[in-house]
């Protein structure tokens, strides 16, 4: 799809106005087909920066009337939102416009693609008269060859077809390892969703007796109100007693799990190989030996469920071992806010209509800790860790489950890479709080490698924020020091300004981070610092 029509007006980022009429006689045409299948697969919200090689596109987007369309303030935060509303309705999709759109969103696309995520990406092309006449257009790098772009997705996007065959089968042979195992464990991960397995692993849990733990990457997918749940197994960094248990299990079944630098804390997992089921979305390993293909996630956890024998023990050791969490120290009147004391705070505030959505950064370790009740949703990317993905994710969970009020906790150095759509979230009416982490700069980075790159222009985010609300649509800022001040702010948010997007700067110490950012930035810095391979 594509034209010369010069951009004249601007969509409002959640209009449904359209030039076109919905039921126009000339109806076979491919932009109304893809409207049509988009509401189809569950897509309600689609994300789009118009250009003028997609307006004719974003037309017949707008005509559907089961379709809103969202406009966002750049391609890289449409993908952003794209990927968001993914995780919590299923599937996504963003429209930007040839060449200069693609290769804007395509980070974000690689980051969906890195988690399984389902997100559809359209992009818009040149006039089918263009094509192979040499001639060279604007929002190209100057080659008469339009395919550069499609060259860049080949390697970020998949079409997938999974077929299932054999899980009772296999199931009788991972069972009989498991049934001779003294104290076994199962760890969920990341590919639970994407393989929508997560009732399949309760069932498992529920029929074995396992204790139950969740890698980081995976928080949200499994119950935390389970009674065999666990914590998080984050290797050195895992929940307090939960990295005991799992590396002194003599069976391990981790279901989807993803293993890489960062969440095995730069390769120092006490995991031995022989002793691991390994159950992907189409493929179930045990240790070093033998592998079984196209069996289904789900079937394969169903069929093994009901061939184990009850045990508890691991669960019970785990018991025997617990020591209820401490509380923060006894801090001063007036004291300088504290990181953890924030993150108690925001454990009282979540319930079964809040989503919680964390930053690449401290906010990854703080937000850990924090214990679900039952409905409350939990977002972040770890596989890919994108600074700045927290914004234009937040955008568009939100937008997906209206029915939630989502707390996104973001660093300052975050924030700074794609705080427009900030923009966006007000203009749709969304009634997000953002905890604005203000402490000076990349934090993360610092606990890996520090420099002074690491520090960043400090902003006055809260006056950045009413620049960009002007007076239109419902906002609430507010700049927080001291935790009386976060209690009044929590209680605003909360109580009178509910219906509002709010927005909360905490101001920190600089050094004031989690102690599992510092041992598994230590960790991470010492896996990146190897001396070159001699080879």
């Amino acid at each position: 799809m594509g034209s010369n029509i010069e951009l004249g007006t601007s969509l409002h980022p959640c209009s449904n106005s359209s030039p076109l009429r919905p039921n126009a006689p000339n109806s076979a045409t491919l932009g109304r087909h893809l409207a049509r299948r988009l509401v189809q697969v569950g897509v309600k919200d689609v994300f789009a920066v118009p250009g003028d090689f997609n307006l004719c596109l974003l037309d017949h987007l707008v005509a559907e009337p089961e379709l809103n369309l969202v406009g966002c303030c750049n391609e890289l935060n449409a993908g952003y939102a794209a990927d968001g509303y993914a995780r919590a309705n299923g599937v996504g999709a963003c429209v930007v416009t040839f060449t200069v759109g693609g290769l804007s969103v395509i980070n974000a696309i690689a980051g969906a693609y890195s988690e399984n995520l389902p997100v559809i990406c359209i992009v818009g092309g040149p006039n089918s008269n263009d094509y192979g006449t040499n001639r060279i257009l604007h929002h190209t790098i100057g080659l008469p060859d339009f395919s550069q772009e499609l060259r860049c997705f080949q390697t970020v996007t998949c079409f997938q077809d999974q077929q299932s065959n054999g899980a009772r089968g296999c199931s009788r042979g991972y069972s009989r390892v498991l049934n001779k195992a003294v104290k076994p464990v199962i760890v969920g991960g990341p590919r639970l969703r994407v393989c929508k397995a997560q009732e399949a692993f309760v069932e498992l849990a529920d029929a074995s007796g396992y204790a139950m733990a969740v890698m980081p990457s995976g928080k949200g997918l499994v119950p935390e109100y389970h009674p065999h749940f666990i914590g998080t197994y984050w290797g050195a960094v895992s929940s307090s007693f939960c990295g005991e248990i799992v590396e002194s299990a003599d069976a391990y079944v981790f279901v989807g799990p993803i293993f890489n630098d960062y969440s095995s804390v730069g390769y120092s997992l006490l995991i031995k190989t022989e002793k691991a089921i390994i159950v992907q979305p189409n493929r179930v390993t045990i240790g070093n030996g033998p592998s079984f293909g196209c069996v289904y996630m789900a079937d394969f956890l169903s069929a093994l469920a009901s061939k184990l024998k009850k045990n508890t023990t691991a669960m019970e050791n785990y018991q025997r071992i617990f020591v209820p969490h401490g509380i923060p120290s006894k801090r001063e009147i007036d004291e300088p806010l504290r990181v953890n004391i924030l993150f108690k705070h925001i454990q009282e505030m979540l319930s079964g209509d809040t989503a919680v959505i964390a930053e690449t950064g401290d906010s990854w370790f703080n937000c850990q800790k924090l214990h679900l009740p039952e409905n409350c949703g939990y977002e972040f990317q770890m596989q890919y860790g994108s600074i700045g993905w927290s914004v234009g994710a937040t955008l568009g969970y939100a937008q997906a489950v209206k029915h939630k009020r989502v707390i996104a906790c973001i660093g300052d150095g975050s924030f700074q890479v794609t705080a427009q759509d900030v923009s966006t979230m007000i203009r749709c009416g969304q009634k997000t709080i953002i905890f604005l982490v203000n402490n000076g700069g990349y934090t993360i980075e610092v606990e890996i490698h520090d420099g002074p790159y690491n520090v960043i222009k400090n902003w006055n985010y809260t006056k950045f924020v009413d620049a960009i609300h002007n007076g239109e649509g419902k906002c609430w800022t507010t700049k927080v020091k001291t935790e009386e001040e976060l209690i009044e702010a929590i209680s605003k948010a909360t109580g009178e300004e509910k219906d509002s997007f709010c927005f909360i700067e905490v101001l920190v110490h600089k050094d004031d981070t989690s102690k599992e950012l510092l041992e598994w930035g230590s960790r991470v810095s010492a896996a990146n610092s190897r001396p070159p391979n001699p080879q």
